[in-house]
């Protein structure tokens, strides 16, 4: 079994903010944007797209001298949690195509308190039991039609056909989840030069390791679980609600 870790979700970088996350422990997943705007491609929008809790739209979210700004703004719903289909076409995710059936792939993301006072932090909030995972040109027209449909770059058909030789593909089973509460896995720590990052906490490495020394979470690359680890990991993310 392998288990990776990885980041995705709007946050001050992509997007200005960082997702809500309530005082109960709930939160509001929210997706970047859509580096495809102009192009017509999704009608899904900050001001159109209803929050998991509630009536109010994701825009509600954003600072008030914002919301003007990104009403109207596409968003990129991947991972979706509908059907547990994410991908990418970058290289630093290409390495994703190794999951086999049964690995665990984590995602985290950037969470803020709203209706509370909680600095900004980094959460486990979901996780894909992998079904499958390959290049987009490995599977066949029924497979993409049955698995990735849902899927924002296999749905649209102008961004497929612009990446489907370097589109990597994952699929979750009906095991995976879209967490009711966030689990925290940071700290803030400090970089070479002395500047505050998000770290993965003491607390979480003795669950995921250490990567090698590499416990920067802020920005970085899948982060690929130590075997010793695995077992642990696994276990623990499973147990999660």
């Amino acid at each position: 079994m392998q288990v990776v870790l990885l980041r995705v979700g709007i946050d001050t970088g992509s997007g200005g903010i960082h997702g809500p996350l309530f005082k109960n422990g709930s939160f509001e997943y929210v997706p970047i944007s859509d580096g495809f705007k102009g192009c017509g491609v999704s009608d899904q929008t900050y001001g159109n797209t209803r929050c998991r809790y509630g009536k109010r739209m994701l825009l509600y979210y954003f600072p008030e001298k914002l919301r003007e700004k990104c009403r109207d703004i596409p968003i990129h719903d991947d991972p979706e949690f509908k059907t547990f289909t994410y991908d990418d076409p970058t290289a630093p995710k290409r390495g994703l195509r190794k999951l086999k059936k049964g690995d665990r792939l984590i995602f985290y993301a950037g969470l803020v308190g709203s209706d509370f006072r909680r600095a900004a932090a980094l959460y486990i909030i979901g996780y894909f039991e992998v079904e499958k995972a390959g290049l987009a040109a490995e599977f066949s027209k029924h497979e993409l039609h049955r698995d990735f449909r849902k899927n924002f770059h296999v749905r649209h058909s102008v961004v497929f056909a612009n990446q489907k030789d370097r589109l990597m593909l994952v699929k979750g089973s009906n095991r995976s989840r879209l967490l009711r509460k966030a689990k925290r896995i940071s700290v803030v720590g400090s970089d070479k030069n002395g500047r505050s990052i998000h770290v993965l906490s003491p607390k979480m490495q003795k669950v995921f390791g250490d990567f090698d020394g590499h416990i920067s979470i802020q920005r970085s690359p899948p982060r690929w679980v130590d075997e010793r680890f695995v077992t642990k990991a696994a276990a623990f993310v499973t147990s999660l609600r």
